[in-house]
């Protein structure tokens, strides 16, 4: 029975450890992407461009809450899933608060900065969501984790169809479209991680 204990104890902090190390991984990528696509949104003029930018923030950060819960109790973690979905809501506002603005200062974005940027960032989304996939049937944490970076890939793949809109119509509404979407994406995000956060500290241990 106590060897049976041990090597329990010792899977779950193997376990931790790989959750750990994955969570560091995709927490560097996230803020270089940040800065990289906040740097192009500002050369290019890009709505969507700012909405991925803000995403990869807030998945950084979410990534950083995830760190911290790691091998917490399942109440904790869902706390923190918790205050995910409120980060995703808090990146649709600003999302939409862009669009507002872009709609009263009407432009033509810089596509092939769009372009290039959107590029790299679907690259280094593909490989965060790559590091997640076995922890997305997870506890909360890492689940809610995975839903962000699942999040990005979908977000990646819509800003490079807006680089193309704008440089096929040579106009800034495809742009505009697809910041649209990703701000109804965020909203389903949102509800899907709180929903999921929800349930688990209804019925988590403390």
């Amino acid at each position: 029975m106590s060897d049976t204990c041990c090597a329990t104890t010792i899977d779950i902090a193997a376990l931790q450890a790989r959750q750990r190390r994955v969570l560091m991984i995709v927490l560097a990528i996230n803020l270089a992407t940040f800065t990289m696509m906040l740097a192009a949104a500002i050369y290019s003029g890009s709505s969507s461009l700012l909405s991925g930018g803000l995403d990869n923030l807030g998945d950084a950060l979410t990534y950083l809450l995830s760190l911290a819960v790691v091998g917490a109790s399942d109440r904790a973690k869902a706390r923190v899933a918790l205050f995910k979905g409120a980060l995703i809501l808090g990146a649709a506002l600003a999302v939409a608060i862009q669009i507002g603005w872009r709609l009263l200062h009407p432009g033509v974005p810089i596509f092939e900065a769009i372009g290039i940027a959107a590029l790299l960032n679907l690259v280094a989304n593909a490989a965060c969501l790559r590091l997640l996939l076995p922890y997305r049937k997870g506890d909360v944490n890492m689940a809610s984790a995975w839903e962000c970076s699942r999040n990005d890939v979908f977000e990646g793949v819509a800003v490079l169809a807006a680089a193309a809109g704008v440089g096929f119509f040579g106009a800034g509404w495809p742009d505009l479209l697809v910041a649209s979407a990703l701000l109804l994406m965020f909203l389903r995000s949102a509800w899907r991680v709180f929903r999921m956060a929800w349930r688990s500290y209804v019925s988590g241990d403390n």
